[in-house]
């Protein structure tokens, strides 16, 4: 199985909402992020691609390491992705912009519907809603 390494942020407002995004021709929710290019650490890859795709600028002090998860793609067959996942706490607007189609900011009662990817049913959403509080 191939491996795709990326940075993903759990972008959290102050009511424990988190926001999802679905790429342009795909179904499948999941956090904001990408691929950490040859060279780039894996907090300089997310700045980039939160301010890629949602015009958000972060300091790097605001983002947490919550640690590294791996899951079946999302959009790729026979692929896994190696996330390097970041909580960041922000009621900043945002912009949906790039390669993102939609963006939703959810609670947990808000998800039964949804089209979740593997990485943010499986581990991301668990652990960042548990921590709503904190």
């Amino acid at each position: 199985m191939k491996e795709i390494h990326i940075a993903a942020a759990a972008l959290m407002r102050d009511d424990g909402a988190n926001l999802l995004v679905r790429k342009r021709g795909t179904h499948a929710f999941m956090q904001p992020g990408g691929k950490i290019d040859h060279g780039e650490t894996p907090l300089v890859a997310l700045r980039r691609e939160l301010h890629e795709e949602l015009g958000l600028e972060i300091h790097p002090a605001e983002a947490q390491h919550l640690g590294r998860f791996t899951a079946p793609a999302a959009n790729e067959t026979d692929h896994q992705v190696i996330a390097e996942v970041f909580l960041v706490r922000t009621n900043k607007p945002i912009k949906v912009q790039a390669e993102i189609e939609e963006a939703k900011w959810v609670l947990p009662s808000g998800i039964d519907q949804m089209t979740l990817a593997p990485l943010t049913r499986h581990h991301v959403l668990p652990l960042v809603w548990a921590r709503r509080e904190t």
